[in-house]
């Protein structure tokens, strides 16, 4: 062992390292900060800082801002100034400002939200159609690698499914080459949001507070295979029996079967 890592030129001791997960007690802050985000989304780091505070526990700004980026939560705000992108990878314009929308498939967007476990967390994915509310796709990973973003998206392409714009926000996973490509090779234009405006991927967001809300908090997820069982109970339930009142009470799969079947009986029509 020695001569190998001699020849790697690491040090030994770093072979029988073992990572050191989050403490109990991070963990139920970084929960809380969850729950307080999805209330207020405004609340940067010296609020949460603050309002941790009041409920009691002593914590510092240093602290609440490594847990707010271990979860890839941010405020939401206009800020003076944008950030620099990921390098190497490129922003689309934000093409939906004014857009009408009135069909299926015609938007699609995506985000990652942070899922908290009684011993971890998971992320979450999920794409939606814009006009329908209908979750087409999730995924769930451990880590915010943009490989379980790119399968997700791909899975879609693979069966067939397309739509004519798809939005992101300007995450280092959908401004991959990787993310992005496969979908300009289908004919897709790619639509991102501007730095701190998370009202250009509104549906996403209200998406987030209602999984947020209904199954995550309201349950004491131990592992990842609960959540993902978990979960997939959920959008079966929010595709299909969940009624909005933003479509005229009816079920998110009701208006997106039923705008299919009228755009296909047109074209046989024609």
């Amino acid at each position: 062992m020695r001569q190998q890592c001699a020849l790697l030129g690491i040090n030994r001791s770093s072979v029988y390292y073992q990572p050191v997960g989050e403490s109990a007690e991070n963990l139920h802050l970084m929960r809380l900060l969850d729950e307080q985000y999805t209330r207020a989304p405004f609340y940067g780091v010296l609020k949460m800082t603050a309002w941790l505070r009041q409920q009691g526990y002593v914590v510092n700004p240093k602290r609440i801002r490594r847990l707010l980026r271990i979860m890839g939560l941010e405020a939401v705000y206009q800020k003076p100034k944008t950030s620099e992108s990921y390098p190497g990878h490129t922003i689309f314009p934000y093409l939906l400002r004014h857009q009408i929308i009135d069909h299926c498939d015609q938007v699609w967007s995506t985000d990652i939200t942070y899922v908290g476990l009684a011993r971890g967390f998971v992320y979450l994915m999920a794409v939606i159609d814009w006009y329908s509310r209908y979750v087409l796709g999730w995924a769930l990973s451990p880590t915010l690698e943009a490989d379980f973003c790119i399968e997700a998206v791909g899975q879609l392409l693979t069966q067939g499914r397309h739509c004519e714009v798809f939005n992101t926000d300007q995450g280092a996973q959908f401004t991959t080459n990787r993310f992005t490509q496969p979908l300009l090779d289908c004919g897709i234009q790619v639509s991102m949001d501007g730095r701190g405006r998370a009202l250009d991927n509104i549906f996403v967001e209200r998406l987030w507070r209602t999984v947020k809300y209904e199954p995550i908090f309201l349950h004491d997820f131990q592992t990842i295979q609960e959540v993902k069982q978990g979960l997939h109970d959920y959008f079966q339930f929010y595709n299909h029996q969940r009624l909005h009142q933003s479509l005229d009470y009816k079920t998110p799969a009701q208006v997106y079967r039923e705008k299919h079947s009228a755009t296909l009986n047109s074209a046989a029509s024609e």
